[in-house]
């Protein structure tokens, strides 16, 4: 029986885009870390990598230790030819929705590179607005080294946040499930009610804001 391939062990060709995808120049590889998160910032990176300095082990950051990731961070920022990584803020996210919070910190990030890229490629299947060529690869971050290597350096600089957001406020464990909705986020959620740091406009802070202001409302009636 033959064995099962990796999307990594076929290379993804930038031709498959389309035309003019295929000609040189220095193209771009864009991720994002916390779009599900209740709390803290949605983070975006850009990576311009040098091929003439591959960097091994590069994957979807999902699918790498937290220790391999602080590894290829630094090998990152040491290695590739430029990199830029932005965020947006809370109140963006909650004013635009996530997915145009999300949309803005990528085109910040983009902006930020030393390098401007003849073209971007992004993870997923929504890009931002950019003056250069832009494509959407789903499952880009197991498919173009750039965008692992970008989703690498969203996903460790979001972590870090994480860990500063557990510092402020211990409460809500914020360096165990970094944002997002487990049972311990919930409960600590319902007991001591949203901080500055949760995302008004996501459902389950909402509804503690919802529960919170409920007597007042009954008092006032």
């Amino acid at each position: 029986m033959p064995s099962r391939k990796s999307s990594r062990s076929r290379p993804f060709r930038f031709e498959q885009l389309g035309l003019g995808w295929d000609k040189p120049g220095l193209v771009a590889g864009v991720d994002e870390a916390g779009r599900g998160p209740l709390a803290g910032p949605v983070v975006a990176a850009a990576v311009i990598l040098d091929e003439l300095q591959p960097i091994r082990g590069l994957a979807d950051s999902k699918a790498l230790t937290a220790l391999r990731r602080e590894r290829l961070f630094d090998e990152i920022r040491a290695r590739a030819l430029c990199c830029s990584v932005a965020q947006a803020s809370v109140e963006e996210i909650d004013q635009l929705n996530i997915l145009q919070a999300t949309m803005l910190a990528m085109r910040r990030a983009v902006e930020g590179l030393r390098l401007r890229p003849h073209r971007v490629v992004v993870d997923g299947n929504r890009v931002p607005v950019l003056p250069v060529p832009v494509a959407a690869i789903v499952k880009g971050d197991a498919k173009v080294a750039a965008i692992s290597a970008a989703s690498i350096l969203a996903k460790v600089t979001r972590d870090r946040l994480c860990e500063e957001l557990h510092a402020a406020y211990p409460q809500y464990g914020f360096d165990g499930h970094k944002g997002y909705p487990t049972a311990a986020h919930l409960a600590a959620l319902r007991e001591h009610g949203p901080c500055v740091a949760h995302r008004r406009s996501y459902a389950p802070v909402r509804a503690c804001l919802d529960a919170a202001a409920a007597p007042a409302r009954e008092g006032a009636e």
